[in-house]
């Protein structure tokens, strides 16, 4: 193995192995050379490294960017917390339960059913809130055999009844009948009078009792004032502001808040929606959860076209005569349908979305700068002047290289070796 020294001498000769003395020197220097190059490295992890801002005298960006500044502020304070009430956790997964008693009496007097009396009993049809204010009365006896008047050699198209098999017929040469089993007589067609029959149904009064339960934050409240008069419900009506917590309505007044006259409605009925909204803010207590209620007719499209307007139903009572023959009243019923639905949100603050609906205005603030930038950089006339400030260049500097070229000739004095 031939060494040749290639950058300097050792001692006096031109050729040979450097003093063990000055090896342990280099390689103790090369060891504390690395040693700090080490806890240079670890150390400038806690180093803070903070962004270098130049100060532009531009009024047109300038004003730009406060107009913008000030437009994210009042977005996030007036609508996503003040409006909206970013700051609050809510629940609209909202537990619903709805009891209605409808009370009122009338009196009809027809040629059909003569003199009736009519109770909640006989006009409330359950489970749906439905009160009924014209009707017609077929009152018919069961009969085993009804024939049609259909003549076609005993095949029925339309029939009010169950055929039973039998073509009855005067004669071997005449065409027969069909034999069915059915009411006797037929619905006849009625045509609703002007104006309810239960003249004073209006009058007639609507229980609504109303339990809710927001079960996210456990909070639950009813429709009803919390008193100990017994009285209270029975002389109450409800009003939004004197009796906001009376759960009893007037029909008259429900479809009058739904902008249409019950007179007009009830002659060929309608249907009446009845909407109970609870929008709670739990961080004003209990007191402060209001029932709000809204009324709107259902039966009516916006074009008001359809052929399907109204409300009708038809129910019949069953009886039999002394004699044990079976008959049945059938009532052809036109009346208003209540549909009740509920339906709310409750809100109580929460750390969770206030820290992401601030955290979201701070981003937007960022972005601010950003298209700033872009407008003061490549949109302005002096824009070249203003990246040249911007970005910096990073030169070399040339005391800097012959300083590194001293050291690492001075450094290759004892490590430039060739080995063959």
């Amino acid at each position: 193995m031939l060494t040749v020294i290639v950058h300097g001498r050792w001692g006096s000769g031109g050729v040979g192995c450097p003093p063990p003395a000055d090896c342990a020197a280099l390689a103790a220097h090369c060891c504390r050379m690395a040693g700090s190059c080490l806890k240079g490295r670890f150390l400038s992890l806690f180093d803070y490294k903070t962004e270098k801002y130049i100060v532009a005298k531009n009024k047109k960006v300038g004003v730009l960017y406060r107009v913008i500044q000030l437009s994210i502020i009042g977005y996030i304070i007036g609508w996503v917390f003040v409006s909206k009430k970013g700051y609050q956790e809510t629940d609209e997964a909202i537990q619903s339960s709805v009891i209605t008693k409808l009370k009122g009496v009338s009196v009809t007097n027809t040629s059909e059913s003569g003199l009736l009396v009519w109770g909640p009993e006989d006009y409330v049809i359950p489970p749906q809130v439905k009160t009924f204010t014209q009707y017609v009365q077929t009152i018919r006896p069961l009969l085993e055999t009804e024939i049609s008047s259909l003549k076609l050699k005993c095949s029925v198209v339309f029939s009010s009844g169950i055929m039973s098999g039998r073509c009855l017929r005067k004669d071997e040469n005449s065409n027969g009948t069909c034999e069915i089993y059915g009411w006797c007589p037929i619905e006849r067609k009625f045509k609703p009078h002007r104006g309810p029959l239960l003249t004073n149904a209006e009058n007639f009064t609507i229980y609504i009792k109303n339990f809710i339960q927001f079960p996210k934050f456990k909070f639950s409240k009813s429709n009803v004032l919390e008193t100990s008069d017994d009285s209270y419900l029975k002389k109450c009506r409800y009003d939004e502001e004197l009796h906001p917590y009376c759960p009893i309505f007037r029909l008259g007044d429900i479809t009058q808040r739904a902008r249409y006259n019950f007179q007009d409605m009830s002659t060929f009925g309608g249907s009446i929606g009845i909407m109970i909204s609870w929008n709670c803010d739990l961080d004003k207590g209990y007191s402060h959860c209001h029932p709000q209620y809204y009324f709107t007719r259902l039966d009516i499209s916006v074009s008001n076209t359809t052929i399907a307007t109204g409300f009708n139903f038809r129910h019949a009572r069953y009886f039999k005569n002394a004699t044990g023959e079976s008959y049945r009243s059938l009532f052809k019923v036109y009346g208003v349908r209540f549909n009740i639905m509920v339906h709310g949100k409750a809100g109580m603050f929460s750390i969770i979305p206030t820290a992401i609906n601030v955290a979201s205005g701070l981003a937007l603030m960022g972005a601010v700068t950003f298209f700033c930038d872009m407008v003061l950089l490549y949109l302005m006339k002096k824009g070249n002047s203003y990246r040249e400030r911007k970005f910096e260049d990073c030169r070399y500097d040339k005391q800097h290289r012959s300083t590194d070229a001293e050291f690492s000739f001075s450094f290759s004095k004892y490590l430039g070796f060739i080995h063959l």
